[in-house]
Formats: structure tokens, C-alpha cells, sequence
């Protein structure tokens, strides 16, 4: 919990700085304030509260691959709230998307009975809840200013957020010295610039690629752990894998 308050204040230091490089640091406009407190409280706050916290319960291979499938709530709250049309092709593409993403996890090989596998669980899948609200709202209201000018803001409101389950939740309040490294590199450059790119996704993509793109995301952290932590590539990757990229393909084509 304390690495998921560091790399938002770290996120808010270095976009501020950027941004007062670039001359572009100013206080969010009126029309801002939605996207702000929508995506602070919301995916930089609620979202790394609730996945960081089941980090405990589930592993963390699956916590990355479930938090980040936003498509079981993406797509309908489109539909609901944008009145986004979904064509049977695109549905088609959400379902294959998801069915890789079932493949990768791996929901016969989970203990259910073990104790905190349902908490952790429901805490990823109401992360990913979070994450999509937030992504209506900046589609729904969107700001006037740029996005990325108001990433301090929106990181400074996450940190927020995320400090008091950091100091109930444990009692140590320093990283680890082995941390800092991966903290200065996510804070500093992953959570900005990642953040800001994600964003921009959702704000300008409709709801249903946008959604079936995000699969790529778990998809390639499974692919990537394979290659650099030397994990089985197995036949669930490869399944999982061709899935999701067809999905991706599938949608974005139409």
C-alpha cells in the first residue's frame, strides 16, 4: 500500500515539474473538475487501494491480469450512460477477448475454499468497476484542458486517497531499499506517462475497442513474465494469447 501512495506522489512531482518546464502547470478549469476527482478518487485511488490490497490474497499474476479487464464493465456502461450502439462483430470480439483472459487466469486452478480467494477476487473485479467509471466520466464530461495538464492533480487526489489504508494497513511506513528502484521508475515515468496514454484511450476510442484493447494489457504482462522470470510458456499462454489479439483485431477492424 505504501508502494501504491509512492508512486502516485512520485507521479505528482514529476508531471508538475514537466508540466512548469513546459510552462502548461495551471489550476483545473471548471469544466476539468469531473475528470479530476472522477479519475483521482477513482482509478489512481480506489482502483490501486483495491488491487493492491488483494495483492495479498490472490496472486499477483492473476491480480494483474483480472484488475485490467475492464471489458465486463466497460461495454455496458457505454451502452448504458453513452447510449453507445455495440454491433454483434464487436460483441463477438468482447467475448473471444474474454475468453482469453478466462484461459490466462485460470479459474480451475484457484482454491476457492482457501481463505480470502472470494475477497480478493471481488475486490480485482471492483477495481475494474472503478476504472471503467472513472473512464465514463471523462467521456461523459469531458475537460476543457489537456489531459495530461491535469495529472498532477488527479495523482495528487489518488496519493490522497491511498495514504490513510496505507497507515491503517500496516505499520512499517518506508520502502524497502531493493523497492526504490522499481518506485522511481514507476512513479516517475510508467505512471504518468502510462496513465495519461490510458486516458486518452478511453476518452477517444469507442467503449467496446477501448475495452477489448485493455485485454493486451494482462496479455503482455503474462508474456513478458514468461521471458524475463523464466515462467512456463504453456499452452493456456498461447491459447489465451491468440485469443486476445484476435479480439483486438477483431474489434478495431470494423
Amino acid at each position: 500500500m505504501w508502494f501504491g501512495f509512492g508512486r502516485a506522489a512520485l507521479a505528482t512531482l514529476a508531471a508538475a515539474l514537466l508540466l512548469l518546464v513546459l510552462g502548461r502547470f495551471h489550476r483545473p478549469k471548471r469544466e476539468d473538475l469531473p475528470t479530476v476527482f472522477a479519475v483521482g478518487i477513482l482509478q489512481l485511488g480506489g482502483f490501486f487501494v483495491l488491487a493492491h490490497a488483494a495483492v495479498e490474497l490472490v496472486e499477483a499474476g492473476r491480480t494483474a491480469i483480472i484488475s485490467a479487464v475492464v471489458t465486463y464493465w466497460l461495454i455496458p456502461l457505454s451502452m448504458l450512460v453513452m447510449g453507445e450502439k455495440v454491433s454483434p462483430r464487436r460483441w463477438l470480439a468482447a467475448l473471444l477477448g474474454l475468453a482469453g483472459i478466462l484461459v490466462l487466469a485460470g479459474p480451475w486452478a484457484v482454491d476457492w475454499s482457501a481463505p480470502g480467494q472470494l475477497a480478493g477476487h471481488a475486490m480485482l473485479i471492483t477495481a475494474a468497476l472503478l476504472w471503467s467509471i472513472a473512464i465514463i466520466f471523462t467521456r461523459r464530461f469531458p475537460p476543457k484542458s489537456p489531459m495530461f495538464d491535469l495529472l498532477p492533480w488527479a495523482f495528487s487526489i489518488g496519493a490522497l486517497v491511498i495514504l490513510p489504508f496505507a497507515l491503517a494497513s500496516q505499520r512499517a511506513t518506508t520502502i524497502g531499499p531493493d523497492a526504490w528502484p522499481y518506485m522511481l521508475y514507476i512513479g516517475l515515468i510508467v505512471a504518468p506517462i502510462g496513465t495519461w496514454c490510458v486516458l486518452e484511450v478511453g476518452r477517444r476510442l469507442p467503449g467496446a475497442v477501448a475495452s477489448v484493447a485493455f485485454l493486451l494489457v494482462p496479455a503482455f504482462g503474462v508474456f513478458v513474465s514468461t521471458l524475463w522470470l523464466g515462467e512456463p510458456f504453456g499452452w493456456d499462454m498461447m491459447l489465451g494469447g491468440g485469443l486476445i489479439v484476435g479480439s483486438v483485431i477483431m474489434a478495431a477492424s470494423e
